[in-house]
């Protein structure tokens, strides 16, 4: 209320959300926050979620706030990667600019997010590492939700999006904010995941694919097509064995 916040450079700010999010209880920080009106100061892009309804078949809460804390301490569970754990509490702030004629849809409340991302780590100097992965789970969780109806090329998709072939790490990282997000939602806390299983399958599938050999058979202009038709039918055979 005396605008002390207000003066805090943005090196401190973060220092002090990454040791948050190292803890045991972030979300207990987060409702603090909001509780003494910093939240509205510091975090304005994770404020604004409260009150934003989401459509209850897949969010019992209904609540965009309630359902980020949820999601945090489904990622606390699974992770102790603080990047792991900045990018659930950041996935959704697309919906915070959601038309709300159209509550409680929130289309392309994803690709929306990223510019909102970009923003929070700029202000607070936040690391690449922590913003790669948030960008990455903000463009493409509900991509990852959707891996169970998706065959071959579009799974391939999903491992291109995500450059998981160069950066398994960061993948594997993206896979455990995405089941923190199928789970932080209201009686599904306990719900199988079975979409990260699938897209480790898909990697693993792609890498074991036979692609020496067309480097011999194919110029540098059609190699690059040739390698990426070598891994989807890789990927199609797995699913196949599957079967």
């Amino acid at each position: 209320a005396a605008g002390e916040v207000d003066h805090l450079v943005p090196e401190r700010v973060w220092q002090e959300v990454r040791a948050t999010l190292a803890s045991r209880t972030p979300s207990a920080f987060l409702q603090t926050l909001r509780a003494c009106g910093a939240l509205a100061v510091l975090l304005p892009e994770v404020e604004v979620l409260y009150g934003i309804p989401q459509r209850p078949e897949y969010h019992p809460e209904i609540d965009t706030g309630v359902h980020m804390l949820m999601v945090m301490e489904q990622a606390v569970k699974l992770s102790t990667a603080v990047t792991v754990r900045f990018a659930a509490l950041v996935h959704d702030l697309g919906k915070g600019t959601s038309p709300r004629e159209l509550w409680p849809a929130h289309t392309g409340h994803e690709e929306r997010g990223v510019a909102l991302i970009d923003a929070l780590c700029e202000r607070l100097r936040v690391p690449n590492d922590c913003r790669e992965l948030a960008v990455i789970v903000s463009r493409q969780h509900t991509r990852c939700h959707k891996a169970m109806k998706h065959k071959a090329e579009d799974l391939f998709t999903t491992l291109e999006n995500c450059d998981a072939l160069r950066r398994g790490d960061r993948f594997e990282q993206f896979l455990l904010a995405c089941e923190a997000d199928a789970r932080g939602r209201l009686g599904l806390e306990r719900r199988a995941y079975p979409q990260a299983q699938r897209l480790r399958g898909a990697l693993d599938a792609a890498r074991k694919a036979e692609v020496a050999p067309l480097a011999r058979k194919f110029h540098k202009e059609q190699l690059g097509l040739a390698i990426k038709q070598a891994r989807i039918s890789a990927i199609a055979h797995w699913l196949e064995s599957l079967a």
